[in-house]
């Protein structure tokens, strides 16, 4: 059966918008930005206050990173522009969520991956050498990121997954 689709005669076994519910989730979160004392470190996209995933120390955390999954299990990619990237670096499977409508629709801002060398720090191409596919041995390389101004607009219900990456500051408020 397709993703979110009852897979028991009896009834579904998850709900078709839970990643709808996610995202929405984070949007929430990422809006109260609450600076409590941090729970237990997760990597549950649920988990509040901002700051928890990965660094329950992070305080000043504006944005949970997160990844979307596609139907056949590998991560959604968009295409981002950033004056401080390589141009013919331009792809992303790093998102923070800046608004949902109608539902189950997002506007999603996609993230610059980093990796920090030495005391600098480059962007990662996380495209395979021919370009076509995601190289998920890249993905794990990526250690930070940064704010782009490529935003993408997408129905949420389209995917199966969502994992929380990490929470970071990115300056989204200042």
């Amino acid at each position: 059966m397709g993703c979110g689709k009852p897979t028991n005669p009896i009834g579904p076994i998850h709900s078709a918008g839970c990643v709808c519910d996610v995202v929405r989730a984070i949007l929430d979160i990422q809006n109260q930005a609450v600076r409590d004392e941090c729970q237990p470190c997760t990597a549950n996209c649920f988990l509040e206050p901002l700051g928890g995933i990965v660094s329950p120390a992070r305080s000043h955390a504006d944005t949970r990173v997160f990844m979307l999954i596609t139907k056949d299990g590998t991560p959604f990619k968009a295409f981002f522009s950033s004056p401080t990237a390589d141009p013919c670096i331009c792809t992303s499977v790093f998102f923070r969520v800046e608004d949902m409508f109608d539902e189950c629709c997002a506007t999603l801002r996609v993230l610059e991956p980093l990796c920090s060398f030495d005391s600098s720090e480059s962007t990662v191409d996380l495209l395979s050498r021919d370009g076509c596919c995601v190289n998920m041995k890249k993905i794990c390389k990526v250690d930070d990121w940064n704010s782009t101004e490529s935003c993408i607009t997408v129905d949420l219900s389209c995917f199966c997954a969502v994992q929380c990456i990490a929470d970071v500051d990115l300056g989204i408020c200042d």
